[in-house]
């Protein structure tokens, strides 16, 4: 998005270069999202032929002067995970500047008293990322890197600068694709985020041909992993016609990026709503119903035409507009409901996790824990399945994965994560503690006075006196063994305390 717009609340954190190792992680070839990911046409399989549908959100903070995620000034990382594998989101889009690949830099504003973050004490900006990829991966969660801006300073229409050149951006991304070889919690790198004017897209410039400069970084990550995708987002304007920064992908059809390593290349838009910048559609007198063709014009044909798979990298707002209201809506119709089509749809990752993101805000409220269940409501219906875990951990864990025989066992955690009196939030948490994968899952608990559940998000519940049965939502009834899932709710009067639950496997 216009990086000008988008002011975020800057405070920061720790850490030395130091590469991960670790062989490639073997999964139960039938748990759809095992392995590393390959594109046919315009679906994303997965290492056995599966499809696949990214459904995630961004965290950012890399990319700013705290050289790490935001946030873990008031949480700690793993809950942030584990609160977003509870929502539903399967993948993690983390954008960075170079600046964290410089030697030494260390991260800014990370709490760790009281136990908080005690792991990524003393820790460089790359050691914290490792910690979350790793983290990220136990939890199932998938993890996309964006290239989001040469240095801390702010966004750049090329993918250079006179401080950072293409051989410096070159290196770095071969780097980092060199890092997490082996570690298939990584599926791709995003090579740059947003290119715009005077970005162009097949004039054959090498110096502003933004296709070109994709095809010359993406051959040189290939070279290093051959295993990840390479996401390459559009320009801004092409053939006289603009949009967003990164959302014009109108010149690939004609002129497409053509790597080396086959069926590796992911096309990336970008799509904002007016808290980020007016366009000539929202004025459009057919407005909502005119959005569908916008759409196909400058990314959607791509995907309708069965060339290439096509992921909504950003989009966002603050729903504060009625027009924003019916522009996330169309969209969300727009991207196809999981439940009808699958993962035969597009990819997409909502802007944002923060809610420090000054033209969007995010999913997450100004207190970092509770959930605005409006925004997040809009996006339910586009969620997809979470993916097997990529080791063991608090988080998730290996095991079973796909079904068979095995014993179905389940354990669930209470928490409030706010109460103020005359209402409260709390989060349930479900692991799955058995020898064979969930399909299926309930939660009981008994409140202790005359509490209501007033909104639930992450599944559905039914309430019978003080007695509440919450049943997974479509979307998160699979677990894997060692795996979790969860979901949210709201209630009134506040006071309620930590009730027993009880968990039932299926």
């Amino acid at each position: 998005m216009f990086r000008s717009l988008r002011r975020a609340l800057c405070a920061a954190a720790a850490a030395l270069l130091l590469p991960l190792a670790g062989a490639h992680t073997a999964h139960a070839a039938d748990t759809p999202g095992a392995g590393y990911w390959h594109t046919s046409g315009r679906q994303i399989l997965d290492a056995a032929g599966h499809p696949v549908r990214i459904a995630g959100i961004n965290w950012f903070g890399f990319e700013t002067s705290n050289h790490v995620v935001h946030g873990l000034w008031s949480r700690d990382y793993k809950s942030v995970i584990d609160q977003i594998r509870s929502l539903g989101y399967n993948t993690l889009r983390i954008p960075y500047s170079d600046d964290i690949l410089k030697p030494g830099t260390m991260p800014d504003s990370i709490n760790v008293s009281g136990g908080m973050n005690a792991d990524l004490q003393g820790l460089t900006s790359l050691q914290v990322l490792d910690k979350i990829v790793t983290y990220a991966g136990q939890d199932g969660l998938k993890v996309i890197l964006d290239r989001h801006r040469p240095d801390s300073a702010g966004q750049s229409a090329l993918w250079y600068t006179a401080s950072v050149p293409e051989s410096t951006w070159i290196t770095n991304l071969k780097a980092l694709a060199a890092r997490y070889d082996g570690q298939d919690a990584v599926i791709g790198i995003d090579l740059h985020n947003e290119p715009h004017d005077p970005a162009c897209w097949g004039c054959g410039d090498t110096t502003k041909d933004w296709r070109l400069a994709a095809q010359r970084a993406g051959n040189a990550v290939l070279a290093v992993n051959p295993d990840l995708l390479v996401f390459v987002e559009g320009v801004q304007t092409y053939n006289g016609v603009s949009g967003w920064w990164g959302g014009n992908l109108m010149g690939a059809g004609q002129y497409p990026v053509q790597l080396d390593v086959a069926n590796r290349v992911v096309y990336s838009a970008h799509d904002y709503a007016t808290s980020v910048a007016q366009q000539s559609w929202f004025s459009d007198p057919s407005f909502p119903s005119n959005m569908p063709g916008i759409w196909d014009k400058y990314w959607g044909y791509l995907f309708k035409q069965n060339i290439a798979p096509v992921w909504v990298g950003e989009f966002g707002t603050t729903l504060q507009s009625t027009v924003d209201q019916k522009w996330l809506a169309a969209l969300a119709s727009y991207l196809r409901p999981t439940a009808t089509y699958g993962a035969d749809s597009f990819h997409w990752t909502f802007w944002s996790l923060n809610p420090n993101s000054g033209d969007t805000g995010g999913i997450l409220n100004s207190d970092w824990t509770t959930v605005d269940t409006v925004k997040d409501g809009y996006l339910t219906g586009i969620k997809a399945p979470l993916f097997p875990s990529t080791g063991t951990g608090t988080g998730g864990g290996g095991g079973d994965g796909g079904g068979g025989g095995g014993t179905h066992a389940c354990s669930a955690t209470y928490t409030v994560t706010n109460d103020w009196g005359s209402g409260f939030n709390a989060e349930v948490k479900v692991s799955n503690t058995g020898t064979a994968a969930l399909s299926s899952w309930k939660v009981t608990w008994s409140f202790p006075g005359s509490q209501k559940i007033t909104n639930i998000w992450n599944a559905t519940a039914t309430q019978s006196g003080q007695t509440v049965t919450a049943v997974n939502a479509a979307h998160n009834g699979s677990v894997p063994v060692g795996g979790s899932a969860g979901f949210g709710f709201g209630g009134a009067p506040g006071g309620a305390g930590t009730p027993s639950v009880s968990c039932t496997a299926a």
